[in-house]
């Protein structure tokens, strides 16, 4: 009963890289503390600069932290001076050479860390949490948000019994992995106690696997046992087929090689003659009644002796 399942988390390899990205055999519970203090420390140290996301990177001895802000300007401060004491203050505390990359959050309406620590900031200031929520909502959806939700939970206004309300706008499908949902919370420390701020950012579906080709190999189509047995049925049908219709294979020779008489020799194809009945010549395979009458030419007569009566057979048109 509910359990839920943190959105960066759920997704974590399959569209959401690791903030964090470092490798130790030896060692690891030191570096894992040693990160979340550093984390600590600069979004407290920066908690005015609008520090979206920290990641930390360790090629060999050296540490690289990358900071996600939408202010800049106060991280770098005037000629790069504050990165400067920034950076001699991390490498005095880790004893590593420190390297920091400062990349801007352009659209901050977007961000749901900065959303939710917005929403924060106005609660502190005694700003009514509805009209603060509604007002994150329609930033949001104004700068082409496909859906948002807001939930804040505690002594809302100061109420004796806290409680929970929540707006949501537009589309918000958790349980779709492809779908680019980001997640902040934030904390409002006031006079009556702490209220926490969580928002959901809808910004569309992630189609492209070349976005995620480094994170984690393209697994294999799973196969069903039906599917596979039928395949497997088919090629033996396959195979059989091509057996029965193949030529027979000559016979081995041992012997020197030798060529055939030109009896054996393969000929053309000639066109079957008729099948004749047993015990009869190849004259007589038509019957009687087919076989055209023979006409003999008449004898010669001698001139002025009367002509016989014609008694050969009549041709088969005329009547007798």
């Amino acid at each position: 009963m509910g359990q839920k399942v943190h959105p960066y988390g759920f997704r974590l390899g399959f569209n959401k890289p690791w903030r964090s990205r470092w490798f130790a055999k030896q060692g690891y519970a030191k570096l894992l503390q040693e990160d979340l203090e550093l984390k600590g420390t600069l979004r407290e140290r920066l908690k005015s600069a609008g520090v979206s996301g920290i990641e930390v990177d360790r090629p060999g001895n050296k540490l690289r932290v990358t900071i996600r802000t939408s202010r800049p300007g106060i991280i770098i401060g005037r000629k790069g001076a504050e990165i400067e004491k920034l950076k001699q203050d991390m490498a005095r505390k880790t004893k590593r050479e420190v390297f920091i990359d400062i990349q801007e959050v352009h659209k901050p309406e977007l961000d749901a860390q900065l959303v939710s620590e917005n929403i924060a900031m106005q609660l502190e200031k005694r700003v009514a949490f509805r009209r603060a929520m509604r007002k994150a909502v329609d930033s949001a959806l104004r700068f082409g948000c496909k859906g948002i939700k807001v939930r804040v939970s505690g002594r809302l206004n100061g109420a004796e019994i806290a409680r929970s309300e929540w707006y949501l706008q537009g589309q918000l499908p958790l349980h779709t992995l492809r779908a680019d949902i980001d997640y902040g919370f934030a904390e409002a420390h006031t006079t009556y106690g702490v209220i926490g701020i969580k928002a959901w950012l809808y910004k569309g579906e992630i189609l492209d696997t070349t976005k995620r080709r480094g994170l984690l190999p393209e697994p294999e189509p799973r196969r069903d046992r039906r599917d596979r047995g039928d395949r497997d049925r088919g090629d033996r049908d396959r195979r059989r087929e091509r057996e029965s219709h193949a030529p027979a294979a000559p016979a081995e020779h041992t012997g020197p090689a030798t060529q055939a008489p030109p009896s054996e020799l393969p000929r053309p194809t000639a066109r079957p003659a008729p099948i004749l009945p047993p015990l009869m010549s190849p004259q007589q395979h038509q019957p009687a009644w087919k076989q055209e009458a023979r006409h003999e030419p008449p004898a010669s007569v001698p001139e002025g002796a009367p002509e016989k009566p014609d008694t050969g057979t009549p041709d088969s048109g005329e009547k007798q």
